[in-house]
């Protein structure tokens, strides 16, 4: 997984503070609860630089997070979880847009 041309330009036009917003918002929409809507299938492989790296560190359905994080599946994330995920998440995109630019 690798983000493209468009994915930078994204975070050029909105800056890493708003894809963390984003970020954060996509985690407690659709992976914080215990079980969520579609789990498995509910993070698209492209369209915003966040989704890209859900798929890159395996945070983009409860199974990926149970089978590689060890966080284990129908309980809902705590927030000390969620910062988890999403700093896994903003580490990727910061390492790949430095490759990039």
């Amino acid at each position: 997984f690798h983000l493209k041309e468009k994915d930078i330009s994204y975070i050029d036009k909105r800056g890493f503070i708003k894809i963390k917003e984003h970020a954060y918002d996509f985690i407690r929409k659709n992976i914080a609860s215990a079980n969520p809507l579609n789990d498995g299938a509910q993070t698209p492989m492209r369209n915003h630089p966040v989704f890209i790296a859900q798929h890159a560190t395996a945070t983009c359905c409860r199974g990926c997070i149970e089978k590689w994080h060890h966080i284990k599946k129908g309980k809902e994330l705590n927030e000390n979880e969620i910062n988890y995920i999403v700093c896994l998440i903003m580490e990727w995109i910061k390492k790949e847009y430095k490759k990039k630019v």
